[in-house]
């Protein structure tokens, strides 16, 4: 059959990236001792040499299919762009895995047993010749209280539900723990968020908010000089958001450092 994607292309434009978006998978995700079933929504690109027509889609889906029974992780990411370079015949690869990701926790006086999903992304790009760079997407929840609110009544202070959404480069991508830095995150917050709750622990989360009150400015602060401390970290970028409860708008703030 004639193969017209490899037909010659004469109009001397390199393509910087081509390839497969919304493609859902299921995964193994890999985080230490934890592994869970993920469904991935994917991007796969790739660059296209300007003599070329068009790239391979179906060699996407071959590439990644091989890899839905096994557990991925982090450094696998990019043994699955080096596998590209070769069976596309390119210099250069990308791929954004996007998929939730469910932290296990306990209700702090309780000890109930449930999970708090996290959006997470594995996003990887690779040139010939040089090691992956690899950034880690995740959106935390949390909540936060409003200091000014406190300040000013006589009783109460609104709080609300809050997310924190970065973005994590790193130098090293070996020893990356995905519920370390959710945790790092979270607990920068007024308080956690928790998905169960019986009476003693609503009763411990409202006090625990209203005792550490932040503004959206403090929660990114205090984000950025966690993430500071982390091993290995190359660059980050942080948006923080409120959800403003008493407001008919949400608060933000945000932050971009290379280290």
């Amino acid at each position: 059959m004639t193969d017209v994607q490899n037909q010659p292309d004469e109009r001397g434009i390199e393509i910087k990236r081509t390839g497969v978006t919304k493609l859902f998978l299921p995964f193994f995700i890999s985080d230490g001792d934890d592994v869970q079933q993920v469904a991935a929504q994917i991007r796969f690109t790739v660059a296209l040499v300007e003599n070329l027509r068009g790239t391979h889609m179906s060699r996407f889906a071959e590439i990644l299919t091989a890899w839905t029974t096994r557990p991925i992780k982090i450094p696998d990411v990019e043994k699955i762009l080096l596998n590209a370079l070769e069976k596309l015949q390119t210099d250069f690869a990308a791929i954004t895995l996007a998929f939730k990701f469910f932290i296990k926790k306990f209700s702090p006086v309780s000890k109930k047993f449930s999970f708090s999903p996290v959006d997470c992304e594995f996003i990887g790009e690779l040139t010939r010749g040089e090691r992956m760079k690899f950034t880690l997407g995740l959106v935390v929840p949390y909540t936060s209280l409003c200091p000014c609110s406190k300040e000013i009544s006589d009783f109460g202070a609104h709080n609300q539900r809050s997310v924190c959404r970065v973005k994590l480069t790193f130098k090293d991508f070996e020893n990356i723990s995905i519920k370390n830095l959710v945790h790092l995150i979270e607990t920068q917050g007024s308080t956690e968020i928790f998905p169960l709750l019986k009476r003693a622990d609503e009763k411990f989360v409202t006090e625990a908010a209203y005792q550490n009150p932040k503004f959206v400015e403090d929660i990114l602060r205090d984000i950025v000089i966690a993430l500071r401390g982390v091993e290995n970290l190359a660059a980050f970028e942080v948006e923080c958001e409120n959800f403003e409860s008493i407001h008919n708008h949400n608060s933000f703030a945000s932050h971009k450092e290379i280290i």
